[in-house]
């Protein structure tokens, strides 16, 4: 199906998923840091391929945890924060303050979007009565728009428009760990919207 062609109903029904997926994730971001983690509103985003990185600051450089999303819909979730949010969660989980990011802090890195992804997932597998299994998780480093093209164009998605499903996790007031998308793979959506009863 064409993300252009989407009905307001399937949005709303895509965010209440997103919602609760984040929800999930949240939760599980507040047990592992021992601190209260709140989130914004999914955003459920069709945009054109050429303009995904207009007003994301593309050539920032961050951290990206990719997860390949196996199963029913198949995909990618792709968790992005800046290097000083990476360096204070490694701070707060290791007691040991970092300048440059370890082999320690770069497995502290993999094992938080590993339970962040894996909490979102279930959420929405238990929610939508599908069966979606994470993969191992992959760290990168390098400017978000390349992080995000690679993503994008790894889920096939690259057809003239993409499906951005964003949450902004807060830890008081201020953004701790940036972005989190869900890019389904083509077909993925439609079993998802098809199990919701909105197709």
């Amino acid at each position: 199906m064409s993300y252009e062609h989407l009905t307001p109903m399937q949005i709303d029904a895509l965010r209440e998923v997103g919602n609760i997926g984040a929800g999930n994730a949240a939760t599980a971001l507040s047990q592992l840091l021992n601190k209260k983690i709140d989130m914004s509103v999914p955003s459920i985003n069709v945009v054109p391929f050429d303009e995904i990185f207009s007003g994301i600051g593309g050539e920032e450089i961050v951290f990206g945890v990719l997860v390949r999303v196996l199963g029913d819909t198949p995909g990618n979730i792709l968790f992005v924060f800046q290097k000083e949010t990476a360096i204070n969660i490694i701070e707060s989980l290791t007691g040991v303050k970092e300048e440059s990011i370890s082999e320690m802090g770069n497995s502290v890195i993999s094992e938080l979007g590993n339970i962040i992804s894996a909490s979102y997932m279930n959420a929405i597998a238990k929610f939508a009565n599908l069966t979606i299994i994470p993969s191992v998780p992959a760290v990168t480093y390098d400017m978000l728009g390349a992080i995000l093209s690679t993503t994008f164009i790894e889920s096939g998605q690259f057809d003239e428009y993409v499906l951005d499903i964003e949450t902004v996790f807060l830890q008081d007031n201020s953004e701790i760990s940036g972005h989190f998308y869900y890019v389904p793979m083509p077909g993925s959506l439609e079993k998802i919207l098809n199990s919701l009863g909105v197709m």
